[in-house]
């Protein structure tokens, strides 16, 4: 794995300067730990740093790149597979950090959005939020190697799923990104990702 410069101390650093915070070291550990829990197979570090690197390349289209940052920190800072609550625990732990580091309530409010709208991936109304809701679908259209990775690791987080029921929960998740209009709502990714993505959902329902 090619580590992006933001998933590094020093990146967590500057993410605090800018947000005029200490270094809260505390909680980059804590966020490292979290995304080394033995149960995670593709929600891990390596998640975190793809999801980085297609950051680095779409900055200058945010309104507010460093709320992006946070909150593709804290996306899926809690991730039990069988929980349905993962998104809104991981928004609560991003607020409890804002509000400790006294930021407003529009910041809290804002990275509190993008950390949810990553539960239902539907249609966000604001580009940060179209940004990083495409950031976190880039895996869909990624080449078909790391796609193949993808689905087995997503596989390994249910390993205690019956075969016949994972299948038909998978078959109906692909089939609704397969199915939509557009996958991703912002230009650069729809140019860059989209024909892709399809091919590897078209791909992945037909073996199921």
């Amino acid at each position: 794995m090619t580590l992006n410069s933001k998933i590094g101390q020093s990146g967590w650093h500057d993410l605090m300067r800018a947000f005029g915070f200490s270094e809260n070291n505390e909680t980059y550990d804590k966020l490292i730990k979290a995304y080394t829990e033995k149960h995670r197979a593709y929600h891990t570090l390596e998640h975190i740093n793809a999801c980085f690197r297609h950051l680095t390349r779409v900055t200058e289209q945010a309104i507010n790149p460093h709320e992006i940052e946070l909150a593709l920190w804290f996306h899926d800072a809690v991730y039990k597979p069988f929980s349905k609550t993962n998104e809104e625990d991981s928004a609560d732990m991003a607020a409890s950090f804002l509000v400790k580091n006294q930021a407003t309530q529009d910041v809290i409010s804002r990275i509190s959005d993008l950390i949810l709208i990553t539960k239902e991936h539907l249609a966000p109304e604001t580009q940060d939020g179209k940004l990083m809701l495409d950031i976190d679908l880039s895996v869909l259209g990624t080449a078909p190697a790391i796609y193949e990775k993808f689905e087995k690791d997503v596989r390994k987080e249910y390993k205690r799923v019956p075969s016949f029921i994972f299948k038909k929960k998978r078959k109906e998740i692909l089939e609704g990104f397969f199915e939509r209009k557009m996958i991703y709502r912002t230009d650069y990714f729809n140019e860059q990702l989209e024909d892709q993505a399809k091919k590897n959902l078209a791909r992945a329902v037909r073996q199921l």
